[in-house]
């Protein structure tokens, strides 16, 4: 079993859709597949939250883009049986989910703030939730899951954290003995593990919810596809020299993500260390690039 983790920019687009397609059928392994909001999805919902939070109804007129964007990838890259049960999907969540809980800030002005973090967690995970249906629908035979069923958060003295013990006995429960070769899964959303209350796994969580499934299910490998070869060592958008890094430890990937690179949100590296299992950073728009890989030793 392998867990392939696609970013916000890898599903955000034909072209990067098509690829995944291409990425998931060309492999005979099993598949976990995590995806992330389309790409600038998250921040429009983020800016819808702050919207409604101030009473500021204009979030309402941006409900038809966000609508118009998921049905103009629809109809690019989903099997034209499926779309209009797709499109359904999108509808719901957007006309009635999504429009409800930005109701519930609008109309609840003295919120405490765990209902209104609770209700604003519970807004941005609609991204994951359209990215996924899409994606779902356009590899066919491929089985959707719900994050929040089995990756569980609680509290603690850091703030939100993972609860593995209640993640681990949900994520075997959910994944163990079934053998469909691709699954779906939304990256970032969560659920707090006493209450069932979405949660998030914060911004960049999408390689987190990727990580934990591949360290509990012991998978054979970790690849995230984003929209770049792997590891610089420079930026390359600022240093054309910049030179890929083929190869890396554990220790050396967590220093760089700690140090402020974009590549994998830090808290990633950690399960799959712990599990020895390796690491891929491909990229989803150059498929015939090497990647970085991110192992034990170098």
């Amino acid at each position: 079993m392998r867990v392939l983790k696609f970013g916000g920019t890898s599903v955000g687009s034909v072209e990067g859709l098509l690829n995944i397609k291409k990425i998931v059928s060309e492999s005979e392994d099993q598949l976990i597949v995590v995806v992330s909001a389309l790409s600038g999805v998250t921040n429009t919902l983020v800016e819808m939250t702050r919207m409604a939070t101030a009473g500021d109804t204009g979030y309402e007129a941006m409900l038809p883009d966000l609508v118009k964007r998921h049905e103009d990838i629809i109809n690019s890259v989903v099997p034209r049986e499926s779309r209009l049960s797709c499109m359904k999907v999108v509808n719901t969540f957007v006309n009635e989910s999504l429009t409800g809980s930005l109701g519930m800030l609008i109309a609840n002005e003295s919120l405490t703030p765990e209902w209104h973090d609770a209700i604003a967690d519970a807004i941005v995970s609609h991204g994951e939730i359209l990215s996924s249906a899409i994606v779902s629908l356009m590899l066919k035979n491929s089985k959707p899951h719900f994050a929040p069923a089995f990756i569980h958060t609680t509290d603690d003295d850091e703030g939100r954290v993972v609860d593995w013990d209640s993640t681990e006995r949900h994520v075997l429960k959910e994944f163990v003995g079934d053998m469909t070769r691709v699954h779906v899964v939304q990256g970032f959303i969560a659920a707090d593990s006493q209450t069932g209350v979405k949660t998030t796994l914060g911004r960049g969580g999408s390689d987190y919810t990727a990580a934990i499934l591949a360290a509990i299910l012991r998978a054979d490998a970790l690849e995230i596809w984003t929209d770049v070869d792997g590891f610089y060592d420079s930026d390359p958008r600022t240093h054309p020299e910049a030179r890929l890094i083929e190869r890396m430890t554990y220790e050396q990937a967590q220093r760089l993500c700690d140090n402020g690179a974009k590549v994998i949100y830090p808290p990633t590296i950690a399960p799959v260390a712990m599990r020895g299992i390796d690491v891929w950073v491909k990229n989803t728009f150059n498929l015939d690039a090497p990647g970085t890989l991110i192992a034990g030793h170098n």
